[in-house]
């Protein structure tokens, strides 16, 4: 199945995907209600919230990754993509952050370190493709997909390595380069 099978399969099911991005923000406001003050970061419930960020986040990062690609690579006309693969994703994304966070600060949610980490390096790769096509540098590779693969991951490895390197703080220990991949 290729990833437009599945926005066509997804489009089709209409009440199936309303329905299941509506479900996280709900929960997140319901939880929210169900504890006094305070205690969001407690244990039963700050697992609740990373299962309700990680449900949310991770359709909602690869539909602003879709849509960017639309709007950016291809040159589609939002308004002729489907609301409800398109922007459903990204606005249930937001609204469920914005009322886990009115009850628990993000720190106390196991996982959420990762998840923004990961959030930045999309959105650096993003930027790297999206610079590399408007400023139509062209590059070639005529080696094989397993060492384009391994290039892929040696930028991302680089890049992950640059971000720890540039935000951590003083009193983190230094990490070594990653080593090349190619050779």
């Amino acid at each position: 199945m290729t990833a437009r099978e599945l926005i066509h399969s997804a489009d089709h099911h209409p009440l199936v995907l309303a329905s299941a991005f509506v479900f996280a923000p709900l929960a997140a406001w319901v939880c929210g209600r169900l504890h006094r003050p305070g205690i969001g970061a407690d244990e039963p419930w700050k697992y609740c919230y990373s299962i309700l960020i990680y449900l949310t986040c991770v359709p909602g990062m690869f539909a602003t990754v879709l849509t960017g690609y639309a709007l950016f690579f291809t040159g589609e006309n939002l308004l002729d993509v489907s609301v409800l693969v398109y922007l459903l994703p990204i606005v249930s994304m937001i609204i469920t952050l914005v009322l886990i966070r009115k009850t628990v600060s993000f720190e106390a949610i196991p996982g959420f370190d990762r998840l923004s980490g990961l959030l930045v390096m999309i959105a650096c790769s993003f930027a790297i493709a999206l610079a590399i096509q408007k400023t139509r540098i062209w590059i070639g590779f005529f080696g094989s997909i397993d060492r384009l693969i391994l290039l892929a991951v040696g930028i991302f490895a680089l890049l992950k390595w640059g971000t720890y390197t540039l935000f951590r703080s003083g009193d983190e220990p230094k990490r070594e380069r990653p080593k090349d991949l190619l050779q």
